[in-house]
């Protein structure tokens, strides 16, 4: 599918695979319980098709993979970051033989030290939070290669400190895919992580894993097992709390937070509500915002969930009374830009089409790879375009361009 459809928007898609499964309007309308009408809107792009459970619900009907409807994956420009072996590369390092079996030793280099490895891997971390997708993405097989090199060749405690590194740079390869649309390749590389920490009994890494699994799960829009999955981590790490470091706490709300963002996709408000008091706890504990193991965790990304949950529920009344006034400029590129992109569609359900194009312009000048590999962008730009009744304007064409939505 990738590149065949690029130029559609979701409600065309839907359009073009209905035709193909050979169903009405009406009946597939019915299927989901919405009226013919309404569907005609949404093929016709008169109705913004961007709640993951409405489309969800689309795809499983017409039995195709969720990724299909969105457009996803998106084939990862070559730039000078990303060098020009990039998922397909990553894709050989996550099915190295190597990691499945006690396959010791191999003819490369001599293995890392624990302290390169562990400096390395937070500066791949870093990487990712400043959004350099193509950077992170061509750098991961070698580190994975490091990685499980040092981890199969250390012992006793230098061994279980690799395989905490290892678990990391698994942890960083199953989110950067999923935020690329290989949602099955995030999958690998998550389940391969918690098999790397297992061995060590570590909670910290461990939970922080459990936030992959979950993401990749919400990647494929299984969203109710998202949910339950929130639910058995965080009873994992509740024994560990009394005496909670910053870094677990951190790990702890966070993954309220992925819950949260999978109770709302599943239409499921009570549960969202529980997950975001949850995660509100937790960063009460905390006391402020801070970015403890990568998670840019505290009360500011909480109110970025309840901003993006409200979006996923339909309540577009608290998504654009609370949405812009979050100030997110103490955060990490990645969540500042995620939270612009939830902006832009609140703007845009409201018909205040100058704010949504303005708020995904500076979106796209913080970070151009991350706004190009969001479903919600690429949406909103073709939309835009879709519904001007005379010629779209110089701007918007170029955005749409740069997104790779329109020749």
């Amino acid at each position: 599918m990738r590149g065949r459809t690029n130029n559609l928007t979701i409600g065309e898609r839907v359009a073009w695979y209905r035709y193909r499964r050979g169903l009405s309007q009406e009946v597939l309308a019915g299927l989901i319980g919405r009226t013919a009408d309404w569907l005609g809107k949404v093929e016709n792009n008169r109705i913004e098709l961007d709640r993951l459970s409405v489309i969800k619900s689309l795809a499983e009907v017409l039995d195709v993979p969720l990724g299909d409807l969105l457009g996803e994956p998106a084939l990862l420009d070559w730039t000078s970051d990303s060098g020009t072996a990039t998922v397909p590369a990553l894709r050989a390092a996550l099915m190295n033989y190597r990691a499945l079996g006690p396959f010791n030793g191999g003819p490369d280099r001599e293995p890392p030290s624990v302290a390169a490895l562990k400096k390395d891997v937070g500066a791949l971390w870093d990487a990712y939070q400043n959004s350099r997708f193509g950077y992170v993405t061509g750098r991961l097989p070698d580190l994975l290669h490091r990685a499980q090199a040092a981890a199969d060749h250390h012992d006793g405690d230098d061994q279980d400190h690799a395989r905490r590194l290892l678990g990391l740079t698994y942890q960083l390869a199953a989110t950067q895919l999923t935020k690329l649309g290989e949602s099955d390749l995030a999958w690998i590389a998550a389940d391969r992580g918690l098999a790397a920490v297992r061995p060590t009994g570590d909670p910290l890494i461990t939970g922080s894993l459990f936030r992959s699994v979950g993401h990749a799960l919400h990647a494929t829009g299984r969203y109710a097992e998202a949910v339950r999955l929130t639910e058995d981590a965080a009873g994992y790490l509740e024994p560990h709390l009394t005496h909670a470091t910053p870094e677990l706490l951190s790990v702890y709300g966070t993954l309220f937070l992925s819950g949260s963002m999978a109770a709302a996709r599943a239409n499921n408000a009570a549960t969202t509500r529980t997950f975001l008091a949850a995660a509100d706890h937790a960063a009460d504990r905390l006391g402020a915002d801070a970015n403890h193991f990568w998670t840019a965790f505290g009360p500011t990304n909480v109110a970025i969930h309840r901003v993006a949950t409200a979006a996923e529920l339909g309540d577009l009344q608290v998504a654009i009374d609370l949405g812009p006034r979050v100030d997110t400029t103490g955060l990490p590129m990645e969540r500042r830009v995620r939270h612009a992109l939830e902006v832009a569609r609140a703007y845009s359900s409201w018909n205040r089409l100058d704010d949504a194009q303005a708020a995904l312009l500076d979106a796209e000048q913080m970070a151009p790879e991350q706004v190009r590999h969001h479903f919600l962008s690429r949406q909103l730009a073709l939309t835009w375009i879709r519904r001007q009744r005379g010629k779209p304007s110089i701007e918007l064409v170029g955005l749409a361009q740069r997104l790779k939505v329109l020749d």
